[in-house]
Parts: C-alpha cells; structure tokens; sequence
C-alpha cells in the first residue's frame, strides 16, 4: 500500500512528410499603411494577473485551406487563457490581404488590441506557402511579418506553428502548440482495464495507439527530442524500461535488472534515464548512462526513494520518498550526494517533475481526501496549489514552462486529460475528450523561428 501510493503519480506517428520550412516575410512588397487619425498607444501587460484576455481579431486566411487554419489558430490562442478572439461577425474590415495593412481605426473601434490575417499561395511543386502578419491596431505597426512552406497535409502544423509565433510576440515566452501529448490510453472497466501507449497532438487531434493492449503502461516519458521517448511495461511475468523512437518505431529494453525497475525519465540532455529498482523488499534510485549503459546506485535509505526528475541543467535530481515516515519530496545532486527535503506542508508528496526552466518542481499532493497538483521552487519555498479536486495526479511540463497537463478522475467516472496554467486561473479539460492518465508534455516539435521577421518593414513596430 505504502509503494502504491508512492507509485500513484508515477509510431509511427512522426511527421513523415518532408520538412517544413519557414522564413521571415520581408521579402513581399511591403504592405501600404490605410490613413487614418493616430490611436493612442496601449501597453498590454500578459502575465499571471490578467484578468482579462488579450483582444485578438483572427480575420479568415485566404486560399485553398485558409478559413481552417484560422479555426485552429483561435482554438490555439483562446485555449492558452491570454487571448479571447472577436467574433468575426463584428469586423468591419474584411477581405485583408497581405499587400496591405489593416484599417487602424475600423479595428480599434471593435477593441482589437492586434489584428492577425494571412493567406495560403500553393506552389508548382505541390507545397503551399502560408504567410501571415500580425499588427497592433493602436500603434498603427506590423508586430510579425513571417511565411511557413509545407505540404497541404501539414496545414494543422503550420496553423499550431503561427500560433506559436503569435504567443511569443504578444506574451514574450516560447509557445507551445506545436507539440504532442504521450498518454495512457485507458479503456474496459475497472477490473478488466486496457492500458495502451498512445500520443495525440496537443489540440486533441490525431490520437495514435502506440501499444496493443497485451502490457500494462505506466510513467511514459520524453526525451529532449520529441521523437524518443521511455516507458515501463508490465507483462504477465516481467516488468521492463523500454526506449522508443517514435520515427523509427524501434523499441529497446534497457536490460534485465536484479528486481523490478520502474518510474523511468531522461536526463534534460537524452544522455541518462534515471529510474527505482525494488530490490530486497527495499526501493531506491538509480542512474543509467545511455551510451556506456553503466548503472549507478544514488540512494539506500530503508525507506521508498521513487520518481526521480532531473532538473535542466543536469546537476540535481528531485524525488520523492517516504523515509520520514509519509511520502515527502528531496532533493539531491545528480550524483547522489547532498540527499535533503524540501516539501515542508502536511499531506503526501509525490510524483515531481522539474520545470524545464528549472525554477519550479511540480507535484502531486493528497491531503484531507482531496489530491491537488501544485508547485514549489527548489528550495521548498512558495509552494502553491494549483488545482484540486476528488483525485488527480502526474503532472507534466508545457515546454515553456508555464502550463502543465495532468490526469484528473471525478468519483465514481473515468480520468481525463486536464490542463492548467500556473497562475491556476487557467484551468480545463484537455481538448482530447477520451480516457487517459500519465500524460507527458513532448518537446517542441521544432525549434523556434530565429528570425520572427521583426523590425524587417517600414510599417514595423518599434522594438
């Protein structure tokens, strides 16, 4: 019972198609500024205490695919809780193009504190590009001027990538759209449960089965690429680490050990997976180097020492442990030494995971029959609360930092995906409607445009 608890918040389906590429819009005509009486300049401030979303007017994308882009676009925005789209039906601008700018004042008059449109030109090669400009209506001055090229089958990817683009520039941190949700899938009933291996993007769309059925899955996990993930898998007579490459759709065992492994995650670099192993009635972390497949001993206090989480930087390894008598977080150096706690409320602790900022560790928390997902910096200190309820557990990193997926069952009714940002005013359920539990929050699936074409036009605004 005491490991269970402990334990509790414990493909073939990368893009095949070529790649993408993306490239700054300069290169079009620049757009020909409408007349207009000067606006007000308005300074918006999006942070953990707004109260109200950020005013975005997402006029239809001309060309073949267009109008659907936009819809993903405002699903996007208006799911990260910072942007409340206009209804179209109050524009009274329409027909944008990208050879052109906005009518100021025929925005500002609906509210629109920006004013994002684009267009999708198909090429003779079959691809399409997709160009896009976002504004700010009351400086009168281009804030993004950027262009992606990809396959027609990419459209919901490249409406996921503007989005990305859009968040950046308007909240100043990395999106997170263009990402994936590995999961465990849950099916049958309570005494007859199918578990599979499953990913899904994270608006919900495209949910992909990665297992059969014939293992149990617990704690999938990402690397630092979004194409390698680890998991465990328990059969009728064996319980075994495996790493996946989701391209490839080669899986490999790390090995047999002496007792059975589990709660497996990598390193912030790929290079290490840190995991427990229950050896002699006794469970206790240890370290494995991926490329020398050498494995380390880190702790063996008497008590459950499970789920280990690298911080970013690879130097410290928080886990949680009931030496003290109830399940509590601590915190070590990656080598093992310097072992100390730091959770300091009442309840159980488990199921940590170290921000990829590294400034907080998530956590599950279960006190006075409710459990909660909450966070804390590394030292302990500032621990909040950010959702809570009947019970929930396993909360993962959004990979900017700054939202985090866990799994959430109503009594008596199934578990969910949920989603909830870290002021906790953003709070719902995932967008994937279906059973699942121990979600993991890929990486991006690409890195950041470099170059978000600003300051590149005379209209742009200044930095």
């Amino acid at each position: 019972m005491r490991l269970n608890l402990l334990l509790a918040g414990v493909a073939a389906v990368a893009m095949s198609a070529p790649l993408m590429t993306q490239t700054p819009a300069s290169a079009q005509p620049a757009p020909q500024i409408q007349p207009g009486a000067v606006q007000p300049v308005q300074d918006v401030v999006v942070d953990e205490g707004v109260l109200r979303p950020f005013q975005i007017a997402i006029a239809p994308f001309g060309g073949p695919g267009g109008s659907q882009i936009s819809q993903v676009l405002t699903s996007d925005l208006t799911r990260s809780g910072y942007f409340e789209a206009i209804n179209p039906g109050s524009f009274l601008e329409t027909g944008l193009t990208l050879a052109n700018a906005p009518n100021f004042p025929q925005w500002t008059r609906i509210g629109a504190q920006a004013v994002l449109y684009g267009s999708v030109t198909p090429r003779p090669d079959g691809r399409n590009d997709v160009g896009f400009r976002l504004y700010d209506p009351y400086r009168q001055c281009q804030l993004v001027s950027y262009q992606f090229t990809a396959t027609a089958e990419q459209w919901r990817r490249i409406a996921h990538k503007i989005a990305d683009v859009v968040y950046q520039r308007m909240t100043g941190e990395s999106g997170f759209f263009d990402t994936r949700i590995l999961y465990v899938a849950e099916s049958g009933t309570e005494l007859n449960r199918l578990s599979r291996l499953a990913i899904v993007d994270q608006d919900g769309f495209n949910p992909v089965f990665l297992t059969d059925g014939q293992e149990t899955i617990l704690t999938p996990r990402f690397s630092s690429s979004p194409d390698e993930i680890v998991y465990m898998a328990l059969g009728r007579d064996y319980s075994r680490i495996y790493l996946y490459n989701l391209s490839s759709g080669r899986r490999e065992s790390l090995g047999q050990f002496d007792g059975q492994a589990l709660a497996p995650r990598y390193s912030a670099d790929g290079s290490k997976v840190a995991f427990s192993i229950i050896r002699g009635g006794n469970t206790d972390v240890y370290v494995m180097n991926l490329r020398t497949r050498q494995l380390s001993r880190l702790t063996s206090d008497p008590g459950i020492d499970t789920s280990p989480s690298f911080s970013p930087d690879g130097r410290q390894i928080v886990f949680n442990s009931d030496r003290s008598g109830s399940p509590r977080l601590y915190v070590m150096n990656a080598d093992g030494s310097g072992q100390r706690p730091i959770s300091r409320g009442g309840g159980s602790y488990t199921a940590p995971a170290w921000s990829p900022r590294g400034d907080l560790i998530a956590f599950t928390k279960s006190s006075g029959g409710r459990f909660s997902i909450g966070v804390m910096n590394p030292d302990g200190s500032g621990e909040r609360v950010l959702s809570s309820s009947y019970f929930e557990e396993g909360p993962s990193w959004a990979p900017n930092g700054r939202y985090l997926m866990f799994a959430r069952q109503t009594r008596g009714g199934s578990t969910n995906l949920w989603m909830v940002d870290l002021s906790g005013r953003v709070i719902a359920q995932s967008a994937y409607q279906g059973r699942g539990s121990d979600p993991a929050w890929s990486p991006l699936l690409d890195a950041p445009p470099a170059n978000l074409g600003l300051g590149q036009g005379p209209d742009s605004c200044p930095a």
